[in-house]
């Protein structure tokens, strides 16, 4: 998704909807907007701050600065615009749905490109390798060789389309505005981390 679905007024809405959850500072937001669309969409410093300097100019957003970190809230007059403009807000929130199931539609096709582009290159590899190994004799150390760049190829392929699954998944749920607590990242953290032991492990055992 673009940029270009906050269309003129539409990322000021829906600033004041950010705001309207709980007061935020500017990183905040722009980290908000990020999650909201899935990652396809980080804007700027130089997108944001101007907009929120009009808002407050407008007196529908108020800042706080505290040390160095400015913290801006709604106030009543921006709820009262917020308030009649929801029809708008709704059309705003169904262009991200869309766009984020659009996105997450293209990552998963581009992971299965990327395995069938995989698999064309492990077949031609192994051609070459043929064809390289008719040319001189064939030892068992080669054969372990061959298998072994195949596997290694495998698990390369195993792992990122793993890892494009989840971050979809993951960056799907939170965009759509459910909730993501701590417990399952963790849980993820443990996992990966058991994954990484039982592989390091098992490749010790065959170097002994």
């Amino acid at each position: 998704m673009s940029p270009a679905v906050f269309s003129h007024g539409d990322l000021r809405l829906y600033l004041l909807s950010l705001l309207a959850e709980a007061p935020q500072h500017g990183y905040g937001i722009i980290q908000a907007l990020t999650d909201r669309t899935g990652g396809t969409y980080t804007p700027s410093a130089g997108t944001i701050y101007p907009r929120l300097a009009k808002l407050e100019e407008e007196g529908l957003v108020t800042k706080t600065v505290d040390g160095r970190t400015t913290i801006y809230a709604i106030t009543e007059a921006g709820r009262a615009e917020l308030a009649s403009r929801e029809g708008d807000l709704a059309g705003i929130e169904s262009g991200l749905a869309d766009s984020v199931r659009l996105i997450a539609n293209e990552v998963r096709q581009s992971v299965q490109d990327a395995m069938k582009s995989l698999r064309a290159d492990l077949a031609a590899a192994e051609k070459d390798e043929r064809s390289s190994a008719k040319a001189r004799p064939r030892s068992a150390a080669d054969d372990v060789r061959v298998s072994s760049r195949e596997e290694l190829h495998r698990a390369d392929a195993l792992i990122n389309a793993f890892r494009a699954r989840v971050r979809t998944d993951l960056r799907t749920h939170v965009a759509r505005g459910g909730e993501l607590p701590a417990s399952v990242v963790t849980e993820l953290e443990g996992a990966l981390d058991a994954a990484a032991r039982g592989v390091t492990v098992g490749l010790n055992a065959l170097g002994r």
